[in-house]
């Protein structure tokens, strides 16, 4: 007598034990948030060290922030809201150091090639520049003479001016990156002082957000910040300032844990 789905137990049964013997398999491949670098990747551009932060699952399009000063392995790596913040959003972080230079045109060109090969490893061509005191001059410098290759602008209380910090307080670094005296630099100032030179960035819409203390005597915000604030505004830029009062050239949450900063750099386009 035959009797109808023999097997059916017996199969039920397997197909029972595959599942099973397969949920661990799936739980294996629930992957986890792949964890922050601790170390850069380095590499040397015409002998000069530079670093990169690559963030783990890079957003599309694969940007990156371009941090200065990059002094003796100084990074904004260490400071630890606005890193973990990119690195959680797909921003990664990279820097050149060129030592102490002042946005001379020869120093200006050879941060180009650190762009070039950036953009050559598959990172945007339109990084975003982020600089710190001293790199802000690096970094604006570099942003005039190329506004078609910024995403955006930032500083922490930042030198934007070159009659201010550079000839007042960094005189001998300031000439010998441009290889001249002060006189024949003061004579051509207007032509070498990126806060003279905003046009093609204005042109290229290229947003700005700078937080500066209005206590500070090192670089003071009146003649570099509130300069860059009142002629990015008088010709149409978006440029967004937090002062911080009673605050100076310093160390402090107020500028390396500020809410602003990060919300402005997520919520770039």
């Amino acid at each position: 007598m035959n009797r109808p789905f023999p097997s059916f137990v017996p199969i039920a049964g397997w197909l029972c034990f595959l599942t099973l013997a397969a949920s661990p398999v799936i739980a294996q491949e629930t992957k986890k948030p792949a964890a922050f670098p601790t170390k850069p990747e380095t590499f040397e551009i015409d002998g000069r060290p530079a670093f990169l932060y690559a963030a783990p699952a890079p957003m599309e399009g694969r940007p990156w922030l371009w941090y200065a000063p990059t002094l003796k392995g100084v990074s904004l790596a260490g400071r630890k809201v606005y890193f973990e913040a990119l690195m959680r959003a797909g921003i990664s972080l990279a820097g050149y150091d060129l030592g102490e230079v002042r946005g001379a045109p020869g120093s200006t060109e050879r941060f180009t090639k650190f762009y070039d090969e950036m953009v050559k490893r598959g990172w945007s061509a339109k990084p975003i520049l982020l600089g710190q005191s001293r790199g802000g001059m690096m970094m604006l410098t570099w942003a005039v003479r190329h506004p078609d290759r910024v995403r955006a602008f930032v500083g922490i209380y930042p030198v934007l001016n070159l009659a201010s910090w550079p000839l007042q307080r960094s005189e001998a670094a300031t000439l010998a990156d441009f290889g001249m005296t002060r006189t024949e630099l003061e004579g051509r100032l207007k032509e070498f002082n990126p806060i003279e030179h905003l046009d093609g960035l204005l042109k290229n819409r290229v947003p700005m957000f700078v937080v500066h203390g209005d206590s500070d005597v090192v670089v003071p915000y009146n003649d570099n910040t509130k300069l860059l604030k009142e002629r990015y505004e008088a010709g149409g830029g978006s440029i967004a300032v937090k002062i911080i009062p009673g605050e100076g050239h310093q160390v402090s949450p107020s500028f390396f844990e500020c809410p602003e900063l990060v919300t402005f750099v997520l919520g770039l386009p």
